[in-house]
């Protein structure tokens, strides 16, 4: 949904967090309103144990669908804490064979699932490069002169993508299944063509006519840079709550292993370390000296 900071505080954040304050054993009630984004936080009394938490979070937003927007659908996070980002890795491709939009799709598509069912994980988390997306570019101009709203070209486009079942036909004792095969497409060679589709029932216009199909990236809200050689695709793997976090690593690793196999030509799997320093650089001696403790 692409509506503003101001919108979204007032239809989607504002009747979440006033639902939700009443949930049982919440100490607080956290929103974020961004463009076309809301993130809220519910923080419960301690102790409160955490699936039930979810399930009561579930219960009370389930009641507050019908007040939401239309095209709103608010979803819970995984069951990890905010100390549950345990490992982070970087797909490199040093022979740039790979574009980065066709490294995020790997990742998305592929390495996301995979490492996903690692006993221990509840969510990897992909960051950097592009999603990969269809796009109608649909002409101003051409609309005007042939008479055509925006709505009918979105419609026409949703309309031609999908797919349908006939039940059965049976035929000398064999039962047939019949269906409506009608996904979209889209090839380098031809990408116009599959998204021609009637726009109005006594004018023979076609999607083509006045926009262009392509494919391209999704809006982004931040990128991944490895190493100071540019961008880069990765992810970040969140570990589910209650596990031990150096048994989950050695599990992912060992997953990682079995996978490499499988990984595009030249792509390399490279683990981003956290930068942990027990030394502070003192610059009036220009040499490293323990760092003070103020623990007591």
């Amino acid at each position: 949904m692409g509506r503003n900071p101001t919108l979204i505080e007032d239809q989607v954040t504002y009747p979440i967090s006033s639902s939700l304050i009443a949930a049982p054993h919440v100490k607080d009630v956290r929103g974020f309103s961004m463009f076309g984004m809301s993130f809220i936080y519910v923080i419960f009394e301690e102790g409160t144990e955490i699936y039930w938490a979810r399930s009561r979070v579930l219960e009370y937003m389930n009641g507050i669908r019908s007040r939401l927007p239309e095209g709103v659908n608010p979803v819970i996070g995984p069951d990890a804490t905010g100390i549950g980002w345990i490992f982070q890795y970087s797909l490199v491709d040093k022979t740039g064979k790979h574009s980065l939009d066709e490294l995020r799709t790997y990742q998305d598509f592929t390495l996301r699932y995979a490492l996903g069912s690692v006993p221990g994980v509840a969510e990897v988390a992909s960051v950097g490069g592009y999603q990969k997306q269809y796009q109608v570019i649909v002409d101003p101009n051409k609309l005007r002169a042939y008479g055509i709203t925006l709505q009918e070209v979105a419609d026409a486009v949703r309309d031609s993508n999908n797919d349908v079942g006939g039940r059965i036909l049976e035929l000398s004792q064999r039962e047939y299944y019949v269906r409506g095969r009608g996904y979209i497409q889209i090839s380098p060679a031809s990408r116009r063509s599959p998204c021609a589709r009637q726009v109005r029932e006594e004018r023979q216009f076609l999607v083509r006519d006045v926009a262009s199909v392509r494919f391209g990236p999704e809006i982004r809200r931040g990128l991944l840079e490895w190493n100071g050689e540019g961008e880069s695709v990765g992810g970040i793997v969140i570990m589910r709550y209650g596990e031990n976090a150096l048994d989950v690593i050695d599990r992912v690793k060992k997953k990682v292993e079995e996978l490499k196999a499988g990984f595009p030509e030249g792509v390399e799997f490279a683990v981003l370390r956290p930068f942990r320093s027990h030394r502070a650089f003192d610059y009036n001696t220009q040499a490293r000296a323990p760092r003070r403790s103020h623990h007591r």
